[in-house]
C-alpha cells in the first residue's frame, strides 16, 4: 500500500468520525430534549389526574356551585400546580358531564353541567419549545416559537351508585306459643326436627350476620378466588355449607352468644348435605358491584329462614308434621315451598331504571318472598262437646225432621222431641264432622327498584315498586296429593260438616246402628282470593348500603290472615239430597227449617272454628316469612360507593 492511499483512508475515517460524533450528539440532543418534554407532559398528566380524582371523590358540581372546580384548584396547589389569574402559562379547566359507551365499546364524556356523572379536567403548562420544532421551523422558514404548550386530561367517575333492597316478614319476637310451630316448619322444611326455646329463636332474631365476611368464609370452604364474587354465586352449595359458614362467621364474632352459636349448629345439624342449591339463590349481586357494597348485614333469622324454605323448594317433596294442640285435637300441616325467596340484592340503580325500557326487563334489582302452598287439616273431636255445639245439634232435632220430611217423604220420628216407638221406627241421627282442611296459596310478594336520586347527600332516594301477588285461602277438604301439584290449581271440594242420619230402634231403647246419608246432609265450603296489588314507595331519607337498613310495609297490602277471617264469614252451606233422591218443592216451613240449620252451623263454624284456626294460621304464615300484608321491603342508597376512579 502506498503512503498516499493510507492517508487517504485515514482521513476518510477521520471524517466520518466526525460526522458520526455528529450525529450522536445530535440524537442525544434530541434523546434529552424528548425525555425533558416526557418528564413535563407525564408531571402535566399527574396533576390532571389526581385533580379529576379528587373533584369527582368529592362529589364536585358544576351548577348550581363551582365545588368541582374549587376541589381541582386546591389539588392542583398541592402538588405544586398552582394556577393564578391572569397567568397563561399556567391553565385548569374544569368541566362536569356524563359517560356514555359508543359502538366500538370506547367510553365518550360529553359535556353536561348540569350533570355530575363525571368531571373532566384539562391541565395545560407553557414550556421551552423543543430542538426538533426550531430546526424544522429554521430549515422550512416558519417562524419558531420560544414557548410551546403542553396539555393532559383526565376523566374521572364516581363510583357507580349501589341499591340494596331486602325483604322480610315483620316476625320480631317469639314467645312459648309459637315457638313449637317455628320448630316444625323450620326443621320440616330442612328434612329434620327441631327443639329451639322460645329465647333461642328471638336469640337468632335479634342476631345479625356480616354479608362480606360470610361470602367470603363461603369463598373458602367452596375453594372459589377470594373476591371473586360473580364466581362464588353461580357455585353449587348444600343447605348444611350455607348453615356451616354462618356458624364459622358468628365464631369469629367474639359479641355473639355461645346460646345462639349452638342454636345455629342445631339448625345445621338437620340441614341436608346435597349441593343442590347456588349461593346466587339467596341474594344477587350485579357483575360490577363493589365489593364495599357487601360490607353489610342481614339477620340470622332472615337467613335460616331462606335456607330452609330454598332446601324445600329443591327438594321434591314437602314438610309435613302433625301438632298436637290441648283441649283441641290433631293439625297436620304440610307445606311446600313452590318458588324461592330472594332475600337480598345489589346493583346500579341506574342501569336498573334504563333495564326497564327492555323486554324482558335486564340489570334489575328485585327481592322476593317465597311462594308456599300449605295445606293445614284439623281433626278436633272437642267440636263436639264443645260449650254450644250440643245446644245448637239438640236444636237441630226439630228443623232436622221438618226439613227432611218435607224434602223426602222419609219417616225420620224425633225422640227428643217426644215421639216414642210402640214397636220400631226410624229415628233421625245428626252427625257433625270432626275434620277440616285449610288450604292457603300464598304466591310471593315481590320488590324492584324503578328510580333513584342522588342529587345530593341529603335529599336522595329510592323509588320501588311492590307487588303483592295473588293468594288463595280456601276451606273444605283438599286431596292431600293434588294439593302441591305445580301443573294445576288446587280444587276445594265441600266437606259434609253435617250428616242427617237415621238409626232403627225399639222402643226407643235399642237402636242398631246409624246408617250415614240417609237424609242428604250440610256440606260446607269456602274459596276467596286475595287480588295482585302494586304500589309505589319511595324512601327517602335513605341510609347508605353499610349502613342501617330501613323498612317499610308497602300501603294497602292485603293481610291474608283477616282475609282468613272473612273467608270464614263467607261460609257457604248448602243442603245435598241423598243420592238418586228428587226432593219436593219446599214449603214455606221447610224453607224456614233450613234457613235456621244453615244460620246455626254457620255460627258453629265461626264461633268454635275461628278462634283455633286463626292463631295456627296466623303463626304458621309468619314463620314462613308469607303474611304478604305483613312483608316489609328496606332500602339502602350508596350514591358515590368507594372512590372515584379513572376512565378516560
Amino acid at each position: 500500500m502506498s503512503p498516499r492511499l493510507g492517508y487517504r483512508q485515514r482521513g476518510a475515517i477521520g471524517l466520518m468520525a466526525a460526522a458520526t460524533l455528529a450525529m450522536a450528539m445530535v440524537f442525544l440532543l434530541l434523546a434529552v430534549d424528548s425525555g425533558r418534554l416526557y418528564l413535563e407532559k407525564r408531571k402535566l398528566q399527574s396533576v390532571a389526574d389526581s385533580a379529576a380524582l379528587e373533584a369527582a371523590s368529592r362529589g364536585g358540581l358544576c351548577t348550581p356551585a363551582t365545588t368541582a372546580n374549587d376541589y381541582a384548584v386546591q389539588n392542583a396547589t398541592r402538588n405544586g400546580f398552582t394556577v393564578v389569574a391572569g397567568d397563561s402559562s399556567r391553565g385548569l379547566a374544569v368541566t362536569c358531564g356524563t359517560l356514555t359507551t359508543n359502538a366500538g365499546n370506547v367510553r365518550v364524556f360529553t359535556a353536561d353541567a348540569t350533570k355530575s356523572d363525571a368531571v373532566r379536567v384539562v391541565a395545560t403548562r407553557s414550556v421551552i419549545t423543543s430542538i426538533a420544532s426550531g430546526l424544522w421551523g429554521m430549515f422550512s422558514g416558519a417562524p419558531v416559537s420560544t414557548q410551546m404548550t403542553l396539555s393532559a386530561t383526565a376523566v374521572a367517575a364516581y363510583a357507580p351508585p349501589v341499591a340494596q333492597l331486602t325483604i322480610r316478614s315483620s316476625l320480631s319476637s317469639v314467645n312459648s306459643g309459637n315457638s313449637p310451630l317455628l320448630n316444625m316448619v323450620i326443621g320440616n322444611l330442612l328434612g329434620g326436627s327441631l327443639s329451639l326455646t322460645a329465647a333461642g329463636w328471638n336469640g337468632l332474631l335479634t342476631t345479625n350476620v356480616n354479608l362480606l365476611g360470610y361470602l367470603d368464609q363461603l369463598a373458602v370452604q367452596l375453594n372459589v378466588k377470594a373476591g371473586d364474587y360473580d364466581a362464588l354465586l353461580s357455585t353449587a352449595v348444600s343447605a348444611s355449607q350455607l348453615l356451616d359458614a354462618a356458624v364459622k362467621v358468628l365464631q369469629k364474632n367474639g359479641a355473639v352468644a355461645t346460646a345462639v352459636i349452638n342454636d345455629v349448629i342445631s339448625v345445621k345439624a338437620i340441614a341436608p348435605n346435597t349441593q343442590l342449591l347456588k349461593v346466587g339463590d339467596l341474594l344477587k349481586v350485579a357483575t360490577g358491584t363493589p365489593a364495599a357494597a357487601l360490607n353489610t348485614s342481614v339477620q340470622l333469622f332472615q337467613l335460616l329462614e331462606t335456607v330452609a324454605q330454598l332446601s324445600s323448594s329443591k327438594s321434591a317433596v314437602g314438610a309435613a308434621a302433625q301438632v298436637n294442640i290441648p283441649l283441641v285435637g290433631t293439625v297436620s300441616v304440610q307445606t311446600k315451598v313452590i318458588e324461592p325467596p330472594q332475600l337480598s340484592a345489589f346493583g346500579n340503580p341506574a342501569k336498573a331504571k334504563a333495564g326497564l325500557l327492555n323486554n324482558p326487563p335486564t340489570d334489575q334489582i328485585f327481592v322476593r318472598t317465597a311462594q308456599v302452598r300449605t295445606l293445614v287439616t284439623i281433626d278436633a273431636p272437642i267440636i263436639k262437646v264443645v260449650s254450644g255445639v250440643s245446644s245448637i245439634l239438640t236444636g237441630l232435632a226439630t228443623p232436622v225432621s221438618k226439613v227432611v220430611g218435607g224434602l223426602l217423604n222419609l219417616n225420620l220420628l224425633d225422640v227428643v222431641a217426644g215421639v216414642v216407638c210402640i214397636v220400631g221406627c226410624n229415628v233421625a241421627d245428626v252427625d257433625i264432622t270432626t275434620t277440616l282442611s285449610i288450604y292457603i296459596e300464598a304466591a310471593s310478594a315481590e320488590s324492584h327498584v324503578t328510580d333513584f336520586s342522588c342529587a345530593t347527600p341529603a335529599t336522595k332516594s329510592l323509588t320501588v315498586q311492590a307487588t303483592t301477588s295473588l293468594a288463595t285461602l280456601g276451606v273444605g277438604y283438599v286431596d292431600p296429593v293434588s294439593a302441591f301439584s305445580s301443573s294445576a290449581p288446587v280444587n276445594v271440594q265441600p266437606v259434609r260438616l253435617i250428616d242427617f242420619g237415621q238409626r232403627f230402634c225399639l222402643l226407643t231403647l235399642v237402636c242398631g246402628p246409624r246408617t250415614a246419608g240417609v237424609g242428604g246432609g250440610l256440606n260446607l265450603r269456602a274459596l276467596s282470593t286475595v287480588g295482585a296489588q302494586t304500589n309505589t314507595v319511595l324512601f327517602s331519607p335513605l341510609n347508605d348500603v353499610n349502613a342501617a337498613t330501613i323498612y317499610k310495609s308497602p300501603p294497602g297490602t292485603a293481610n291474608i290472615v283477616n282475609s282468613l277471617g272473612a273467608t270464614l264469614n263467607g261460609l257457604q252451606v248448602t243442603y245435598v239430597p241423598p243420592t238418586g233422591s228428587t226432593p219436593a218443592t219446599p214449603n214455606s216451613t221447610v224453607t224456614g227449617a233450613l234457613a235456621t240449620i244453615v244460620s246455626s252451623v254457620v255460627s258453629l263454624v265461626q264461633n268454635v272454628l275461628a278462634p283455633i284456626l286463626d292463631p295456627i294460621v296466623n303463626t304458621l304464615l309468619a314463620a314462613l316469612g308469607v303474611n304478604l300484608g305483613n312483608a316489609e321491603v328496606g332500602a339502602n342508597l350508596s350514591c358515590h360507593m368507594g372512590r372515584a376512579y379513572l376512565v378516560i
